[in-house]
């Protein structure tokens, strides 16, 4: 089969490869869609951290944000699997610990992670062999590319529950891109005032363009007390940012990451009263999520801006966009074309 494979930094091109078989516990995926994220960037470009804790190495097939069709089951899998549109948590833990027996597999310390550490193999391929117990099904009011999107919303939607806001509210987004925005989706449909601080005119126009008229650079963010600041971007002064802007006995969200270490005094949290919550994945929100997306609550389509093919994904991670691509910040990929 063809799969997306990076050999080193900067490094990339679509391999034929051996095409996955289902082994005990497992099913394989036909891939219909699969998104390209921040961290693919990261790991296409070097920087990724978990190549230097050796958490992975080059070469690697990435896609952790995925859709597809079950062509195939293992042994010990429920044949019923076969032709069904799923998802999957990209989060895969032993199954043993103690942390994966209470429902946090996502930080079991012998996790692999699909397309991103321990050598799993990811979903910018043809096909993506996955434990049945890390299958999500697909209702058919999710379409394919709303079916892509469900990892990242997972992040997103737990950011917002943690910030705890609803009707009332007021909650800041610090970051426009995809989590940035899906952040601000949940949050309004909770009933929230959504704030979002943005850097370009483009990423603020077009948050403006789905009704987020809230929407600021830092410097015209205006004063007014947040019961909730979610720092959804990758910019190292933001969490402290977030810190500083949040109302006391309030709540701030780390969803984003940095390439580099934030630095936060703790001080402000303390003085301030103020809970920090951190989030790392989608694991516990997918159920969530698929079902805000099926009831027509969340609609995360505009944020898809272009779908291309395995052969288009190194100019995408490289950082360009492709031709008549719309303003949005997410890019699919369809391994068929």
């Amino acid at each position: 089969m063809r799969a997306f494979v990076v050999t080193g930094p900067g490094e990339a091109a679509v391999h034929e490869v051996e095409a996955p078989v289902a082994g005990q516990g497992e099913v394989v995926i036909d891939v219909q869609r699969a998104g390209v994220c921040g961290t693919d960037v990261e790991f296409f470009t070097g920087h990724m951290q978990y190549l230097h804790d050796g958490h992975a190495q080059f070469p690697m097939r990435l896609g952790h944000e995925w859709m597809g069709t079950v062509s195939a089951v293992g042994p010990g899998v429920d044949a019923s699997w076969v032709g069904r549109r799923v998802t999957g948590d990209t989060m895969l833990g032993c199954q043993a610990c103690l942390r994966c027996l209470s429902g946090r597999q996502h930080v079991c310390d012998a996790r692999t992670e699909i397309g991103v550490r321990g050598g799993r193999p990811g979903a910018l391929a043809e096909q993506l062999a996955v434990p049945a117990f890390a299958l999500h099904a697909l209702p058919d009011s999710i379409d394919d590319d709303a079916g892509a999107i469900i990892e990242p919303a997972g992040n997103a939607l737990r950011s917002v529950q943690g910030a705890q806001v609803g009707p009332g509210d007021r909650v800041l987004v610090l970051g426009a891109g995809t989590i940035g925005l899906l952040c601000a989706m949940f949050a309004r449909a909770d009933g929230a005032e959504v704030h979002l601080m943005g850097r370009s005119p483009r990423s603020l126009d077009f948050a403006r363009s789905l009704g987020f008229e809230r929407s600021w650079t830092q410097d015209s963010l205006p004063h007014l007390p947040f019961d909730a600041v979610i720092d959804a971007s990758n910019a190292p002064a933001l969490p402290a940012l977030a810190a500083d802007l949040v109302e006391p006995g309030k709540r701030v969200v780390f969803v984003g990451l940095a390439g580099s270490p934030s630095l936060i005094d703790t001080r402000h949290l303390a003085l301030k009263d103020v809970t920090a919550v951190g989030v790392l994945s989608a694991s516990p929100g997918i159920e969530d999520t698929i079902e805000r997306f099926a009831s027509g609550a969340v609609d995360p389509r505009p944020l898809v801006s272009a779908t291309v093919g395995l052969d288009g994904v190194s100019a995408v991670l490289a950082g360009e966009r492709p031709a008549g691509a719309g303003l949005g910040p997410k890019i699919l990929v369809d391994p068929r074309i």
